[in-house]
């Protein structure tokens, strides 16, 4: 299933939000995520900047884009209409108050609040929510503590790495099998792609990953903490449907001994045994006397010996498909 990730590129903006959703949905994403930021609860005034926010901090930021209670019900009513699940990043334990208060049940616990345990505590009141777990700046042990504190029947465990855009060499996706290993069928598995081509997100699926995220956005040169390695709508449109199509590859099982498909292509490229030269009525056949050459709707080449010592029983023109009653049984 492919997760579409607004993130924050809506910029506050309902109707961008709205907008966005048309896209995932029309690009037959299964779900459609943001993030619900609310800056007092989550961050300090003081504290660092990613290198990408210039001319405000994160907290302004946050402050800025976020939605009303009124507009975070719309986006939900909206993905509904749409048929399109809607999927939701936390980062303070009141933005999980307010997902829960709004009907939400698809949470996800992102990177950076895997050491959260409080977080991950408060989440245990809940469960029958569908958790999707980040692990994208986290060692195996902080995953095992997680994963021992979280109570959920329905774990999305995914395997990411926290870097934007994410180098070629530390995709990690040894680490799909390793998870796969280490937890077994105890949980489901997923990738976030932080990419900027199709290659990661394909080889995971080959890898068995149920889920793949990937970031959109209207424009790469829109302001944010998204934009610049997300994909926009063609880009994405093409990234679904080549997802789609290697699925249906690798769960779509070919019968080699099935040669129907092949009924008319065989008669095309396939040879069948010939008259090499004219061979006389009674004359014994050997080797010398037969080619081989496209059509394949005679005497397949592979049978040639069936002429071999037989006498035939007519004039054989030079070039004529050899049949099996020109021959002396």
């Amino acid at each position: 299933m492919i997760i579409a990730e607004v993130g924050s590129v809506h910029d506050g903006s309902l109707g961008n939000a709205l907008k966005l959703i048309d896209i995932a949905s029309e690009c037959k994403a299964e779900y459609v995520k943001f993030q619900l930021h609310i800056a007092e609860e989550e961050t300090l005034e003081q504290a660092p900047n990613p290198s990408y926010f210039k001319s405000e901090n994160r907290y302004e930021y946050f402050s800025r884009i976020q939605f009303t209670n009124g507009e975070w019900l719309k986006i939900i009513k909206y993905c509904k209409k749409k048929r399109i699940n809607f999927l939701c990043s936390i980062f303070s334990k009141a933005a999980l108050y307010k997902l829960i208060k709004l009907g939400v049940t698809n949470i996800k616990i992102p990177s950076g609040e895997v050491n959260n345990l409080p977080l991950l505590h408060e989440l245990n009141k809940n469960k029958n929510l569908k958790i999707f777990l980040s692990t994208g700046m986290s060692s195996w042990k902080e995953i095992d503590q997680a994963l021992g504190v979280l109570k959920h029947k329905n774990i999305v465990l995914m395997q990411c790495t926290s870097l934007y855009p994410c180098p070629t060499k530390l995709v990690g996706l040894n680490i799909i099998k390793e998870m796969q290993k280490r937890y077994g069928k105890k949980y489901k598995y997923g990738f976030s792609d932080h990419t900027t081509g199709y290659e990661a997100a394909l080889c995971s699926l080959v890898l068995g990953v149920k889920y793949i995220e990937k970031h959109i956005t209207f424009s790469k040169k829109m302001y944010g903490s998204d934009a610049q390695f997300a994909m926009e709508p063609d880009d994405f449109k093409n990234f679904c449907d080549s997802l789609y199509k290697s699925k249906i590859m690798l769960n779509s099982k070919v019968n080699k001994d099935n040669l129907k498909p092949f009924k008319k292509m065989k008669m095309v490229f396939e040879k069948s045994v010939v008259a090499k030269k004219i061979i006389p009525k009674g004359k014994k056949i050997s080797t010398s006397d037969l080619d081989f050459k496209k059509t394949g709707n005679g005497v397949k080449a592979s049978k040639f010996k069936y002429f071999l010592g037989k006498k035939s029983r007519r004039r054989i023109d030079k070039n004529e498909l050899m049949r099996k009653n020109f021959v002396s049984a």
